[in-house]
């Protein structure tokens, strides 16, 4: 199962351009307020971006204030029986339990519903938060009770769309800051939800461009996130420049030019990599090796508990030696990175896949959430420095992304003609940044039939056989480009 412990920490794009293919983490772990479906406020302030729960008293929403204004500055609160009293910096506050009066800088105030006071919480109404907090704080304050997303201060980021009268036309979005959205792809749809940037709308919910290729987007804010649907007649890729602020949805690109002679890895000390690798050659012939299949966990890491009985790391290596069958079938020379209960870290595996000089590293996970099949392909962090010959190790990836990409791509459509469903995504998952051949994760969901199911030969093959022909029809791509 791929989760946040997979990366090291948290990533933002940035450098000077960084393409990347539509993709979503679904569910993903950098969200401000946690899973979309908590009943939470997600909070935008210049000082910290963080979420306050709601709590539900006789079907009124209620929100903690001292959840709501301690990240922001110095606060103290006092409470009794039937007063709660709150100074932030150097204003006042005074409520009373079941009253809606209340004296906030001296002047009366009233709230739409009666104050509350729960193990000497100070609860208020979150309808009264538009008002209220602009007397508290002393500045703007932006609020949709509805998506429930409250910014504080001015740090909304806005932005402008605008279709280029180029051949093939691309849609241009400058944005005022720079922002982080996970991207996905749908038929006709390019999906981008903004879980930690405070993206507000461009004063229209609905963007028509005028354009047959792009004719329009569409805004909305929900669930503590805002999400923004570009319409597209045609498959498209998005490119990140100007340190995130500017985003480009055009038509695929041609895949970046085959590598010549690639330049080494600077591998990190500790990634130290074990002398023995399972392969489908000997190890003097390691040089040919066309792929390096990589069953994540193993060992003392056991992964996602998948059923009581059924551990991930095992159904990953089950996996990764079926495809290996598929692969050579196909005449593609093929490497297990483990063909048994080994402990490896991640470094351990990205060294062992570069060492091999192989065309292409697939990297398997499972998990019992979900059906089909996630094809994850790497979000780099900021470009590290190059020394000389040496590549940073952090992005390795980089020189490779296109091609990792359109490898994506290609299986995706294989997967899709065999009825599977299959979603591509972007994620900061190690150790493909650290991998400078084409490099992708493939995270194997149930079939129909369950969980119990997942683990099926007829299912395992089935998968293998739409990755194999996805995987051989770049087979020339990816040789050429480590030449």
């Amino acid at each position: 199962m791929i989760a946040a412990g997979d990366g090291k920490r948290l990533l933002r794009r940035s450098g000077p351009t960084l393409t990347l293919v539509l993709l979503v983490i679904l569910g993903s772990v950098f969200l401000v307020s946690g899973s979309p479906e908590e009943n939470r406020i997600s909070v935008y302030s210049t000082v910290a971006q963080y979420s306050a729960a709601i709590n539900s008293k006789n079907n009124i929403d209620y929100v903690g204030l001292m959840d709501l204004i301690e990240p922001l500055g110095s606060v103290t609160a006092k409470a009794s029986a039937e007063r709660w009293s709150l100074r932030y910096n150097d204003v006042q506050c005074e409520f009373q339990a079941g009253k809606t009066r209340a004296r906030v800088r001296g002047s009366d105030f009233d709230l739409p519903n009666p104050f509350l006071i729960e193990n000497g919480r100070g609860l208020v109404p979150v309808a009264s938060l538009s008002t209220l907090l602009p007397r508290i704080v002393g500045g703007p304050i932006v609020f949709n009770q509805n998506a429930r997303r409250l910014l504080i201060g001015n740090v909304a980021v806005h932005f402008t769309a605008e279709v280029t009268k180029t051949a093939p036309p691309k849609l241009v979005m400058n944005f005022s800051a720079p922002v982080n959205p996970m991207i996905a792809t749908e038929p006709g749809k390019v999906r981008m939800v903004f879980n930690h940037d405070p993206v507000v709308a461009p004063g229209s919910q609905t963007l028509t461009f005028g354009s047959t290729a792009i004719p329009s987007a569409s805004f909305q804010e929900s669930n503590g996130q805002a999400e923004l649907v570009v319409m597209t007649t045609n498959a498209a890729m998005a490119t990140f420049s100007n340190d995130g602020r500017t985003i480009t949805i055009a038509p695929p690109t041609a895949v970046a030019s085959p590598m010549q002679n690639p330049a080494p890895v600077q591998t990190p000390a500790q990634a130290t990599a074990p002398t023995v690798i399972s392969s489908s050659e000997t190890p003097g012939a390691a040089q040919h090796i066309f792929a390096v299949i990589d069953a994540a966990h193993g060992g003392d890491e056991r992964g996602a508990a998948l059923t009581d009985q059924l551990a991930e790391k095992d159904v990953t290596l089950a996996f990764a030696r079926r495809l290996r069958q598929e692969f050579i079938a196909r005449g593609l020379t093929t490497s297990l990175v483990r063909d048994g209960d080994t402990t490896l870290t991640l470094d351990q595996r990205a060294a062992m896949s570069n060492a091999t000089g192989a065309s292409l590293y697939l990297s398997i996970h499972a998990t019992s959430e979900g059906s089909g099949v996630r094809l994850y392909s790497a979000l780099l962090p900021a470009g590290g420095e190059n020394r000389g010959l040496f590549v940073d190790w952090d992005t390795a990836q980089s020189s490779s992304e296109g091609l990792s990409q359109a490898t994506e791509t290609s299986v995706a459509g294989e997967l899709r003609n065999k009825q599977i469903a299959v979603r591509t995504l972007i994620a900061p998952l190690r150790p493909l940044n650290n991998v400078v051949s084409a490099a992708i994760a493939i995270e194997v969901c149930p079939p129909a039939g369950g969980v119990s199911q997942l683990n099926s030969a007829q299912y395992f093959g089935t998968l293998a056989e739409a990755i194999g022909s996805g995987v051989a029809g770049m087979r020339d791509k990816l040789q050429a480009a480590r030449k």
